[in-house]
């Protein structure tokens, strides 16, 4: 029986191992953290279920959908929602209605945005390399400072002229300021025209609740999960994978031959892991590449209701929060008290900077003056709090960082027994569902299902995430928001 070794447990590696094991093959996963889910795991503090940044089950997948399904059935819930930015001491609905957006900025920019955008089609930017020109050509420089500029700065730590335009193309295509009020005011005509989904479905103890009961079942169909085990380093010869090493909780070395690997570990990681070390150039190109990190401070709040949403955009520049999850309209299941009510205040940082840094106490007292301050609750409402770190959150699509790639993945593909998946594993903004499918499908690939997707070419077409078609067709987001007016923008 050929062995698979697969490097992380978070959505990519636990669906490609469920796989794998309900096929007969042997199946190894070893997982850095002390619970398998990666960035998508729930944190549990005092019977309240915390989510790493709010994570819905949505896809154009029918596979990935019936995975989720098959693994939780009834405790798979459809949940609505509901989500608005605040900025200018002002809440507006998300996505934009013309009436809220046009009430909420006031007259004289409302005048000064039509002018912007006026002005921008006029005089447009001829190359569309970055962010901010592929925004302004499309909406005007003053509503992009307006409604994304800030928020997309927070989130990335860089200013929007050195974020790749392909970051925009992908969550905005084919929409301007024109076509957003047209398609808000008027039925559109055409039948595959995209709507914004208003629902999707969560675990009732969130998404920890899928990835935890999918290791179980690996388990239970013979494959192991060590977990505390993070992987330092990768043996090859002759453009083979021929083990990997791994330190456990109490560092002790282990060594883990077989016959296959799947990395989802982050990709600079993997690079400087490779034993004999790759050339300079692919060392320097993974040096390169940055990814972004996030600080959640949940907190408990003494108040039976807080606000009506599943979660917020903070789009404010005079605080460094970036959202606030409201975990009690996800799943009620999550807060133990009806009584109570428990948010997720998340910052973007990068590791090792001084928000990073920051002691937990300084962390609950910056987050509890901010929420205070743009009048969510008050700090003296806030009974508990627990930090969690997550680094690595997000890959940073700077600009020129496909180059990098390029030259990654030509050396990475010379080996003939190594797949990489997930989000962390190829470098991809992957929302939750590429992310299993990636791993589906190089559990098919090492199957020998030579139809199966290459993992790099999931999540390649510059389409919104989280639109569905009225031919059936979907998808999902899960970070920026850069929607207008009803459509996505």
């Amino acid at each position: 029986m050929e062995k698979v070794v697969i490097m992380g447990a978070g959505p990519a590696g636990l669906s490609a191992g469920y796989h794998l094991a309900k096929n007969a093959l042997n199946v190894t996963l070893l997982e850095a953290d002390r619970q398998v889910g990666g960035i998508s795991k729930t944190i549990k503090y005092k019977n309240y279920y915390f989510d790493l940044g709010g994570h819905r089950f949505f896809t154009k997948f029918e596979e990935v959908d019936r995975l989720w399904k098959e693994v939780l059935g009834e405790a798979f819930r459809n949940t609505p929602r509901l989500s608005r930015i605040y900025y200018n001491n002002r809440f507006f609905n998300y996505p934009l209605t013309p009436v809220n957006a046009l009430s909420g900025v006031g007259i004289a920019d409302t005048a000064a945005i039509l002018l912007s955008y006026l002005k921008a089609r006029m005089f447009p930017y001829e190359r569309e390399e970055t962010f901010e020109q592929w925004v302004s050509n499309r909406f005007g420089k003053k509503l992009y400072s307006i409604f994304f500029k800030t928020y997309t700065e927070k989130v990335w730590g860089i200013p929007c002229s050195e974020i790749q335009a392909e970051w925009a193309a992908q969550r905005i295509k084919g929409l301007s300021l024109s076509t957003a009020i047209r398609n808000a005011l008027f039925k559109p005509k055409n039948t595959n025209i995209k709507t914004l989904i208003d629902q999707f479905n969560y675990p009732v103890y969130g998404p920890g609740m899928m990835y935890n009961e999918m290791s179980r079942r690996i388990e239970r169909m013979g494959g192991i999960i060590n977990l505390n085990s993070r992987v330092t380093r990768v043996n090859h010869e002759n453009s083979v994978i021929k083990s990997i090493e791994y330190v456990d909780g109490n560092g002790h070395t282990f060594k883990e031959e077989g016959d296959h690997f799947i990395s989802s570990i982050p990709l600079t990681e993997l690079i400087g892991i490779l034993h004999p070390a790759p050339g300079k150039e692919v060392a320097g190109a993974a040096q390169s590449l940055s990814y972004r990190s996030i600080i959640t401070v949940d907190v408990i709040v003494n108040r039976r209701e807080v606000f009506p949403d599943n979660w917020i955009y903070i789009h404010s520049p005079e605080v460094k929060l970036g959202r606030i999850q409201n975990f009690k309209n996800w799943s009620a299941q999550m807060v133990p008290d009806p009584d109570k009510t428990s948010l997720g205040l998340e910052y973007f940082c990068t590791e090792n900077d001084n928000l990073w840094n920051m002691a937990d106490y300084e962390l609950f007292r910056l987050a509890s003056s901010e929420i205070e301050k743009i009048r969510i609750c008050k700090a003296s409402e806030i009974e508990d709090y627990t930090v969690v770190r997550v680094p690595k959150a997000y890959p940073v699509y700077a600009m020129g960082y496909q180059r990098h790639i390029a030259v990654i993945r030509e050396y990475l593909k010379s080996f003939v027994n190594l797949h990489l998946v997930g989000r962390y594993g190829l470098f991809k903004y992957n929302n939750m569902d590429h992310s299993v499918m990636t791993g589906l499908c190089a559990a098919k690939k090492i199957m020998g299902e030579s139809h199966a997707l290459d993992t790099w070419d999931i999540n390649t077409d510059e389409e919104y995430q989280e639109e569905k078609r009225e031919d059936g067709g979907s998808g999902r987001e899960e970070l920026q928001p850069v929607r207008l007016l009803g459509k996505q923008a």
